[in-house]
């Protein structure tokens, strides 16, 4: 059983990742910090964890735990990354684990240093609808890709929510952009070469609110939007010669559909599901993190797809600031 320590009381841990490694099989949280010891204690009492500190360096330093997960503010993640790596912990820490791709370097020195696994909390790639994804792609299920469709948009205009919050980390590229390039970068195996975009701000926040992008990957192209004052709506679409692929809820799967991967061909003559009900994706994470720590084989999602991921979001950032094809 890995012991975890959870660092903060941020809503995602509860809400989401908590409650994963409660059902997790092979996972156990020892201990939980917050910099308010009595928030620490009141979760702690909630979710029968055994171990609260009032403060993040006490818990880093305890024995009690082997792993940590971070929900911090995302302005927070390299710091505490590195800071729980050189305390000899394991770390999962939500994404984005970083605000641009050199920042990562410091962190996989961290990680080589001290001989941890610290990995970004992209729960999408254990999910099994995208491992079918990638399957039917590498089997030629489409055909030869040509095109990936994406949106991923909320409406959320509360100027006190970290996602609206400049310094925090806050818009929409950060919170969910990185979802849509992950997971195309996920189930094609394939890099970006270069991209396009358009990047909109608020005027008074400063965070971006909406980014639309064309990224060129040699083979096949990416068009995707994001944006967190629009309409809630989500989707993907993988368009290939002989068919195409969709599916109902790629990033928050659970929520709002029933987690299906519909796979059509060329006419619409035939049209396949698979379909994944009750499955809990940060549970799957968690348990394939604590396998990965025991040594067994197991695909985990690498701090160097870390740094290609935030490679292409840092590349919109600025061709929405040039106006010009960027190189990623």
């Amino acid at each position: 059983m890995l012991r975890w320590g959870i660092l903060s009381t941020a809503k995602i841990g509860m809400e989401h990742v908590i409650p994963a490694l409660l059902d997790a099989e092979n996972c156990t949280i020892a201990a939980i910090a917050s910099r308010d010891k009595s928030r620490a204690e009141a979760v702690a009492e909630r979710f029968a964890i055994p171990h609260a500190f009032g403060s993040y360096d006490a818990m880093l330093e305890s024995d009690l735990i082997d792993a940590v997960y971070i929900p911090l503010l995302t302005s927070q993640h390299v710091e505490w990354s590195i800071r729980a790596a050189n305390a000899g912990k394991h770390v999962l820490c939500e994404k984005p684990i970083a605000l641009q791709a050199q920042q990562i370097d410091a962190i996989i020195e961290a990680r080589d240093t001290n001989k941890v696994l610290v990995s970004e909390a992209f729960m999408v790639t254990y999910h099994p609808q995208w491992l079918k994804v990638r399957d039917l792609l590498a089997e030629g299920a489409i055909g030869i890709l040509k095109h990936v469709q994406a949106a991923f948009t909320y409406n959320n205009t509360d100027p006190d929510n970290m996602r609206n919050i400049l310094s925090q980390g806050g818009g929409a590229l950060p919170d969910i952009g990185v979802y849509p390039t992950v997971t195309t970068r996920f189930v094609t195996q394939c890099e970006p070469l270069s991209v396009s975009a358009k990047v909109e701000r608020n005027a008074t926040t400063g965070t971006d609110n909406y980014a639309s992008w064309r990224a060129d990957f040699g083979s096949f192209e990416m068009s995707a939007y994001v944006a967190t004052e629009m309409a809630l709506r989500q989707e993907i679409s993988f368009h290939g010669d002989e068919g195409w692929i969709a599916l109902t809820a790629p990033f928050n799967a659970g929520l709002y559909d029933a987690d299906t991967v519909f796979l059509y061909d060329k006419d619409h003559e035939e049209t396949r599901q698979f379909r994944f009900p009750g499955v809990n994706q940060y549970r799957m994470e968690v348990e394939a993190f604590a396998r990965s720590v025991a040594g067994e084989d197991q695909e985990i999602f690498s701090l160097e797809s870390s740094i290609n991921n935030q490679k292409l979001i840092d590349a919109i950032y600025r061709a929405g600031e040039s106006g010009m094809w960027e190189d990623v």
